[in-house]
């Protein structure tokens, strides 16, 4: 039997035809139903401006989670930095940590934050990354070629989320800095550059696990490594990327009293059904999907299989979406097992985060327990 632990990532997706308030209690729905199948964790994303996503504020929908729930540890995958203060972020997840104690995860993500200087990969040309032959890593994963996401941070829709987000003539705080706030303020050892203390109640002394979540082997993996908190990696944003930032935050790892090693967790877009036919209909509105999201429309409703099937697909849109169609694992239960197996012996990750959407959220919870009744047998 497999010891690697799955987990899930939502985006409280709305469907088609459906509502905010409906994708709001089909997630709530999906993690009672996650934490019966075994799951050991339930993430929320943060995403703004998506007509197609209701995962807006992961404390808000983690507290109605942790109502509904009693056992699976709950989370943020991760509460957007670039538009937030570390006390804030402290403060909120305190107040869950209060309410339901030692049951939460902070993932902290770099999104929408200050560019930092451009630097090489630590580790670049070995490690796991170094495997990589004709798109290849070891065991047959798949690594597509790179994807450019400056059309999504260059556009006008980009900048006005950004200047919504925050405060006129705001500044975004370094990475670095707020994630060694956020640890400060949470140990109690924050003092100002005047010596001022800062104790956050509730927040302070919280039980929360943090962790890091990035998308390459840039400043989330070296900023993770170096305090020694656990890494998520996410093969299903960008794929290309995933070796080079599990190599680089091993690289930079440093042990501490409470994390020895280097704790692993890699992410993977799913569609499971009885059969890969099945499967594939299921998933048929995901190029559409996602192709919204890099043409920087926002995520739409997650569209049937029937209106997906409508869109005339020009050469560029699937360019736009064809690494996260390839690196979509959609099938039966054993086939998307074994890719999972793939992803992580290539990875040697520690926990695999599961993220599927699918029209009907039947098959989204159906497509959950398939794949945790075979990944139990393995």
């Amino acid at each position: 039997m497999t010891s690697t632990p799955l987990a899930v990532l939502d985006l409280v997706p709305i469907s088609s035809g459906s509502t905010a308030s409906q994708a709001l209690r089909n997630s709530i729905d999906l993690a009672r139903q996650a934490e019966r199948l075994g799951y050991a964790r339930y993430w929320f994303a943060e995403h703004h401006l998506n007509p197609g996503v209701a995962g807006t504020s992961p404390a808000v929908v983690l507290a109605l989670t942790a109502g509904a729930t009693s056992t699976i540890r709950l989370g943020s995958g991760a509460v957007q930095m670039g538009h937030r203060t570390a006390l804030s972020t402290v403060e909120e997840f305190g107040l869950l940590d209060a309410a339901y104690p030692g049951r939460f995860d902070l993932g902290l993500g770099r999104s929408g934050g200050r560019p930092r200087e451009p630097k090489a990969p630590a580790l670049a040309g070995a490690g796991a990354a170094a495997t990589v032959r004709g798109g290849r890593a070891r065991g047959g994963l798949l690594i597509p070629p790179r994807f450019s996401f400056q059309r999504l941070l260059g556009s006008p829709r980009f900048a006005m989320q950004k200047r919504l987000l925050q405060l006129p003539h705001a500044e975004s705080q370094d990475y670095t800095e707020q994630v060694d706030d956020v640890l400060a303020l949470i140990a109690g050892t924050y003092r100002s550059p005047e010596g001022e203390e800062a104790h956050v109640v509730p927040g302070e002394d919280a039980a929360l696990q943090v962790w890091i979540l990035g998308s390459s082997g840039g400043e989330s993996a070296e900023v993770a490594g170096m305090r020694a908190l656990r890494f998520a990696a996410n093969y299903h944003v960008s794929p290309a990327t995933v070796l080079e930032a599990v190599d680089g935050y091993r690289a930079a790892f440093r042990p501490s009293a409470e994390l020895d090693r280097p704790y692993v967790s890699v992410s993977a877009d799913v569609v499971v059904a009885d059969t890969e036919a099945a499967a594939r209909e299921l998933a048929t509105g995901y190029g559409l999907w996602v192709r919204s999201i890099r043409t920087a429309a926002g995520a739409i409703p997650f569209p049937t299989p029937e209106q997906a099937r409508r869109h005339e697909w020009t050469d560029d849109d699937r360019a736009l979406v064809a690494d996260r169609i390839d690196t979509q694992f959609v099938g039966a239960p054993g086939q998307v097992a074994d890719k999972l197996e793939q992803l992580r012996d290539a990875t040697e990750a520690d926990e695999l985060i599961i993220t599927t959407i699918t029209h009907d959220h039947a098959d989204r919870v159906r497509s959950y327990r398939l794949l945790a009744q075979e990944w139990a047998r393995r």
